[in-house]
């Protein structure tokens, strides 16, 4: 087996995505002798130039600096893959899409003249072609643990396409929102926690982005059935998700 040099990159974000890479501790000294960590500021100072076999993207585009730098990254990455929410759809600095930045900027910063950004958070993706998306907020170990294989053995990534409804039924757990009453976001979201919320009673908060095909409108009805109002509705879809396009058409419609 070759030795696949890696590349860990951050853009706007909280780093989070990147600590689940470092949280894989023994799984880390498996690959060690298969991967060759080239460039990961977040483990190490130590930084080799490219080009790179695999990179992983952490973070939204928010600065004409960024643009210049994904398109480089790109350029040296013989595969790109996005990890985490605000790699795949903004995250929920993208909330600055629908609001005027320029008064964000006069609220948080003293000299707001000094910052320079761009009016937008907005995926990687909307800036450079992207071999694979690795939903969360944040990522899951074991998904990262299998698309780092996979590109080491020159495959796919196997990661389910279903939603956080599933991985309940294959947990054996009881609906909160059909038993219970609780508003849930299980039926629209992606899979990839296993069902971490719902297995303590808790309703699904749409961690891993909108599943394939989402029926928003069918979702909407049933969280009205559970109590929520429009504009609970509209908040509950404006968090880590808040630009993809299937929550932020519910988001602003309400269906």
């Amino acid at each position: 087996m070759s030795t696949l040099t890696l590349a860990v990159w951050k853009f706007a974000s909280c780093d989070g995505c990147q600590l689940t890479l470092l949280d894989c501790e023994d799984e880390l000294l498996t690959l060690a002798d298969a991967v060759h960590i080239s460039h990961f500021l977040e483990m190490s100072s130590a930084v080799e130039t490219g080009p790179y076999d695999l990179s992983l993207v952490e973070g939204s585009i928010t600065t004409a600096a960024d643009v210049e730098r994904i398109h480089m990254i790109r350029d040296n990455s013989r595969y790109l893959v996005t990890i985490g929410a605000c790699a795949t759809s903004g995250g929920i600095q993208a909330l600055r899409n629908f609001a005027d930045i320029s008064e964000f900027m006069s609220v948080v910063y003293a000299s707001p003249e000094y910052i320079d950004t761009l009016a937008t958070s907005t995926p990687i993706a909307a800036h450079v072609p992207v071999d694979f998306e690795l939903r969360g907020c944040p990522i899951d170990r074991r998904q990262l643990l299998e698309v780092i294989s996979s590109y080491l053995v020159g495959r796919k990534p196997n990661i389910p396409d279903t939603s956080v409804c599933a991985e309940c039924k294959r947990r054996g757990l009881t609906c909160v929102m059909v038993a219970d009453g609780t508003p849930c976001l299980g039926p629209v979201t992606h899979s990839g926690c296993g069902a971490l919320c719902p297995a303590h009673s808790r309703g699904c908060y749409g961690c891993f982005g909108p599943s394939s095909d989402p029926n928003l409108t069918a979702m909407s009805g049933w969280l009205r059935t559970c109590g929520m109002t429009d504009e609970g509705i509209e908040r509950v879809f404006s968090t880590f998700n808040v630009a993809s396009p299937e929550f932020d058409g519910i988001r602003r419609d309400g269906q």
